[in-house]
């Protein structure tokens, strides 16, 4: 199986998203002529399909991209991804980190598909208890590794921006398979991602 990383915009899409970003600007009332605001529909169009582009790749053709086998089954921890998202609820972005490990049992990936994969479900329309689930099950199902753990810290502009405008709160989600479920392994993780050894 081969992944090509590629950002696509389609003619057709990005025309018909260009009318709907005019019928907006032209709905709230904004001055959608001026020099500024000229191009903001056809920029818009492309920053959505842009953000939106994992509905067209699959986390699963990028692990298989990059398996190998390895007789290795110590715990593996990529910390500190950079997400970014959008809230499905108010198309508004969340943002933060995610930490994810697997115990491997044969095979290993390259670390940077670990990212890709977070990526891929990111750029789609999300609440974060579901990406937290799809990545931990994309791993878990690819690799089929002794175990998977994700753990997501994010904030949501739909909650500093707007409705309860709390800008400092911090949404945590986990998820663990296999012997990440053991209290010892887990704890073992989650003292790993809180340290810095650095």
């Amino acid at each position: 199986m081969t992944y090509k990383k590629a950002e696509n915009y389609t003619e057709k899409t990005t025309d018909a998203l260009i009318k709907n970003y005019q019928d907006i600007l032209n709905q709230i009332e904004v001055e959608s002529n001026r020099d500024g605001l000229l191009k903001t529909p056809e920029r818009a169009s492309k920053a959505l399909q842009f953000l939106t582009q994992g509905y067209g790749l699959k986390g699963e053709d990028i692990l298989y991209s990059a398996m190998f086998q390895e007789d290795y089954s110590e715990m593996v921890i990529v910390k500190d991804i950079e997400l970014y998202s959008l809230c499905e609820h108010h198309l508004l972005p969340f943002f933060g980190k995610a930490h994810v490990a697997y115990i491997p049992n044969g095979y290993i990936v390259g670390l940077s598909k670990i990212p890709r994969v977070i990526e891929v479900f990111a750029r789609r329309l999300q609440v974060q208890e579901r990406l937290t689930d799809q990545i931990l099950h994309c791993i878990q199902k690819t690799l089929n590794p002794l175990g998977v753990a994700v753990v997501i810290e994010a904030q949501h502009l739909c909650m500093m921006m707007r409705g309860v405008q709390k800008q400092n709160s911090v949404t945590t989600t986990s998820a663990f398979t296999g012997e990440f479920r053991k209290e010892e392994t887990r704890s073992e993780f989650l003292n790993l991602i809180s340290t810095k050894l650095h």
